[in-house]
Protein backbone atom coordinates (compact mmCIF):
# COMPACT_ATOMS: atom_id res chain seq x y z
CA UNK A 1 0.00 0.00 0.00
CA UNK A 2 0.70 3.37 -1.08
CA UNK A 3 2.78 5.46 2.11
CA UNK A 4 1.16 8.72 3.12
CA UNK A 5 3.09 11.15 1.08
CA UNK A 6 1.33 9.24 -2.21
CA UNK A 7 -2.26 9.05 -0.70
CA UNK A 8 -5.11 11.85 -0.78
CA UNK A 9 -7.94 11.21 1.83
CA UNK A 10 -10.77 11.14 -1.42
CA UNK A 11 -10.58 10.93 -4.82
CA UNK A 12 -9.72 14.37 -6.13
CA UNK A 13 -8.74 16.01 -3.28
CA UNK A 14 -6.51 18.77 -3.67
CA UNK A 15 -6.19 19.09 0.34
CA UNK A 16 -3.80 16.80 1.03
CA UNK A 17 -0.49 16.47 0.92
CA UNK A 18 1.91 16.77 -2.64
CA UNK A 19 1.27 13.10 -4.53
CA UNK A 20 3.98 11.76 -5.42
CA UNK A 21 4.52 11.28 -9.82
CA UNK A 22 1.72 13.65 -10.58
CA UNK A 23 2.25 16.46 -13.47
CA UNK A 24 -0.10 18.88 -14.56
CA UNK A 25 -0.13 20.19 -17.48
CA UNK A 26 -1.40 23.31 -18.96
CA UNK A 27 -1.82 24.82 -22.66
CA UNK A 28 -0.54 28.06 -23.93
CA UNK A 29 -2.76 31.02 -24.22
CA UNK A 30 -1.12 31.04 -27.92
CA UNK A 31 -2.20 27.32 -28.74
CA UNK A 32 -5.59 27.22 -27.59
CA UNK A 33 -7.30 29.34 -30.73
CA UNK A 34 -6.81 26.07 -32.32
CA UNK A 35 -10.33 26.64 -34.02
CA UNK A 36 -9.76 30.58 -35.15
CA UNK A 37 -9.85 30.26 -39.17
CA UNK A 38 -11.47 27.11 -39.10
CA UNK A 39 -14.81 28.01 -40.45
CA UNK A 40 -13.34 30.78 -43.00
CA UNK A 41 -10.77 28.31 -44.40
CA UNK A 42 -13.73 25.69 -44.71
CA UNK A 43 -15.96 28.42 -46.79
CA UNK A 44 -13.21 27.48 -49.37
CA UNK A 45 -11.24 24.57 -48.93
CA UNK A 46 -14.42 22.58 -47.94
CA UNK A 47 -16.37 23.48 -50.81
CA UNK A 48 -13.74 22.46 -52.98
CA UNK A 49 -13.14 18.92 -51.10
CA UNK A 50 -16.72 18.19 -51.12
CA UNK A 51 -17.23 19.06 -54.89
CA UNK A 52 -14.78 16.65 -55.49
CA UNK A 53 -16.50 13.84 -53.88
CA UNK A 54 -19.86 14.69 -55.31
CA UNK A 55 -19.05 11.93 -58.41
CA UNK A 56 -18.96 9.37 -55.93
CA UNK A 57 -22.14 9.94 -54.21
CA UNK A 58 -24.55 11.35 -56.75
CA UNK A 59 -24.67 8.72 -59.20
CA UNK A 60 -25.78 5.46 -56.27
CA UNK A 61 -28.19 8.84 -55.25
CA UNK A 62 -29.60 9.05 -58.39
CA UNK A 63 -29.79 5.39 -58.88
CA UNK A 64 -31.49 4.71 -55.26
CA UNK A 65 -33.70 7.54 -56.01
CA UNK A 66 -35.09 6.66 -59.64
CA UNK A 67 -35.62 3.01 -58.17
CA UNK A 68 -37.75 4.09 -55.18
CA UNK A 69 -39.85 6.24 -57.54
CA UNK A 70 -40.00 3.03 -59.92
CA UNK A 71 -41.44 0.73 -57.30
CA UNK A 72 -44.11 3.38 -55.81
CA UNK A 73 -45.41 3.61 -59.49
CA UNK A 74 -45.58 -0.20 -60.21
CA UNK A 75 -47.13 -0.66 -56.68
CA UNK A 76 -49.52 1.88 -57.43
CA UNK A 77 -50.82 0.74 -60.62
CA UNK A 78 -50.57 -2.80 -59.22
CA UNK A 79 -53.40 -2.39 -56.87
CA UNK A 80 -55.37 0.16 -59.35
CA UNK A 81 -58.43 -0.95 -61.36
CA UNK A 82 -56.27 -0.45 -64.87
CA UNK A 83 -54.15 -3.32 -63.44
CA UNK A 84 -57.28 -5.94 -62.91
CA UNK A 85 -58.58 -4.96 -66.02
CA UNK A 86 -55.97 -6.12 -68.02
CA UNK A 87 -55.57 -9.32 -65.96
CA UNK A 88 -52.09 -8.72 -64.39
CA UNK A 89 -52.02 -11.01 -61.22
CA UNK A 90 -50.02 -10.43 -58.22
Amino acid sequence: MPGPKTWNEWWGSTEGLKMKGVVQYSVSPFRQRATHHMFRSWLFNGYRRLSGQVPYWIVPALIGYGTYTWANRYDAWQNSKAAHVSGHVH
